[in-house]
This record gives structure tokens, sequence and C-alpha cells, in this order.
């Protein structure tokens, strides 16, 4: 059990992340469980979310316990100057676990330090988002049926894209081979190469997408261009629309590969994909549900049967 806060996915150990995504599969069996009754959770999303806040506070609802919180900062006394420490303290008083997502990278690992309840990173900035490597995770072995020694192809926005930096880093475990496809202005940042080079995991830069590299695929991992991101509009304008999939690129592919994308998509994937069964983005944002039961068992140190 972590009994902790899961601010980064760099703290699990091949095993934490086995046996959370083990217990995911318990959840999606039975994900109706009353293991939170007179629990609290408080769900803090300073940026907008769909999939993850409704996930998370799903899972809550599943197991039993309920849900306080906000889903826009304007609307709390952080618009008033109220600092993220003091939010933070205030909420403890009234919660036992605290599941948060905010613009600035390691606002999730500060808010752990201020407060003696779990905090759960539910994305800080370009930086992390744990629950998401772990959902990716369970969906990777639910549709390959294992983790070691798969071809993972990212393609879009590697810069910015926090969902790759932790896809990158989970996978670490189980010797995979990546392949990053990207612009020049989002290239896979240096710190994340390094990762790579220093736990002897190989990887191939592209600028090009093409037909050839989704062939050596297991996983093709597609990802949105972060328009919040940018301080140059003019730049996003550039880069927005610079990789799009379409179903016809997807026919000399394996008949193992999958789909992923964490989701919301704007361009990148052609809505001719969607019926193709190696789409898959849909069925992994409903895995989120499973792993997230899981992870806030996990983090408040409760055991699955």
């Amino acid at each position: 059990m972590l009994k902790k806060s899961l601010v980064s996915i760099d703290q699990c150990t091949k095993e934490d992340l086995l046996r959370i995504i083990g217990n995911a599969k318990k959840f999606e069996d039975n994900p109706n469980r009353n293991l939170l009754e007179g629990k609290v959770a408080a769900t803090l999303f300073f940026e907008p979310s769909t999939r993850t806040r409704l996930s998370f506070e799903t899972a809550v609802n599943r197991l039993g316990g309920r849900v306080v919180g906000f889903q826009d900062a304007s609307t709390t006394s952080s618009s008033k100057g109220e600092t993220l420490k003091d939010t933070i303290r205030m909420v403890s008083n009234y919660a036992d676990i605290i599941i948060m997502r905010h613009h600035l990278e390691g606002a999730a690992r500060y808010a752990s330090e201020v407060t003696d309840i779990p905090v759960v990173n539910a994305g800080d900035g370009a930086n992390q988002h744990p629950s998401q490597t772990l959902l990716d995770l369970y969906s990777i072995r639910k549709t390959q049926g294992k983790l070691d020694d798969l071809t993972i192809t990212m393609v879009g926005d590697l810069k910015y894209g926090r969902t790759v930096h932790s896809l990158i880093v989970g996978m670490s475990h189980f010797n995979p081979e990546f392949h990053f496809i990207a612009p020049e202005e989002l290239k896979m940042p240096d710190e994340q190469k390094r990762f790579c080079r220093l736990h002897n995991i190989g990887f191939h830069e592209h600028a090009v997408f093409s037909e050839d590299i989704i062939a050596k695929t297991d996983i093709l991992y597609m990802t949105r261009v972060q328009k919040e991101r940018f301080t140059d509009l003019v730049e996003y304008e550039r880069v927005k629309n610079v990789y799009i999939l379409h179903n016809k690129m997807l026919e000399n592919s394996r008949p193992n590969l999958r789909v992923l994308h964490p989701l919301p998509r704007v361009n990148e994937i052609a809505y001719d994909v969607d019926d193709n069964p190696k789409a898959y983005y849909i069925q992994q944002a409903r895995n989120g549900l499973f792993t997230r039961e899981a992870i806030i068992c996990d983090v408040l140190g409760i055991e699955i049967n």
C-alpha cells in the first residue's frame, strides 16, 4: 500500500504499479463497493477537467464516499488572494483525501507537504499525471496481455504533454522501446530523454508521422496540441494540425495495435478511426474509473479483496 500521497509516478515501485492495476481489474469486475463509508474526498480542480474529475468523483461515489470541492478556482477564495497553502490546510479540516489539479508544476507535491491527509495529483501543469499513467498501464496490459517488451509510439505534443512524460516513467520497469514523433517546437524534452538513457530505454525521434513507424508499433499514443500551454498563439496555429491519424494509416498495422489518447481530442484523430477495432481511447477513458477506485483505496490503506 502507498498509504500516502500520489504526486508522481516515479514514487511507485514496479510492485506498486502492478498491485494498483491488479486492483483496477477487481473493480472492473465489481465497481460498487462500500469501502469509503463515512469518508469525504475533496476534489480541487484549479484547471478545467472532464474525464479526470468525473471519473474520480464517480469512483468516490461507487465506493460509498462523499465528494466536496470545486471545478472553477474563480469561485473560491484563491480568487481573493488566498494562498495554496491556506486552501489546502483549510480543506484538510473537512476531508479524508484531496484530489487536485493545478496549473503550476509541483503544486501537488507542495500540497502534500502542508497537509497530513493524502493528496492525489490529478495533473500539475506540464509535469505529471500519475493516475492517467496507471489507467494507461491498465489499458495497455488489458489490450496486449502484457506490459513487457512493447513498442510505443507517442505522437504530437511531447513537450508539454504530462501524460507522455509520466508514461515513460511508468513503462520504464517493462523494457519498452519508444518512437517520439513531434515537430521541432514540441519535441520530447531533454529531461525525459536523459531518463531513457539512464534506464537503458531505446528511443527514436522523428519529425514525420509515417505508416512505416505505425507498422512497427504495439501502442500508438496520440496527444492533443495543448493550446492552453502556449504563450504564442501564432506558434500554436502553426503546429496544431501537423499530425492527424486517418483510418487508412492503420491498414498495415499489427493486429494487436491499439490507439490510445488521454482525451480530449481536437483534430489529431480523424473520426473515421472511431469505428476501427484498434481504436481504444473511449474504453481507455472508462478504465480510468476502475483505476482511480484502486488509487483512492491504495493511498488510504484500504485492502481490496
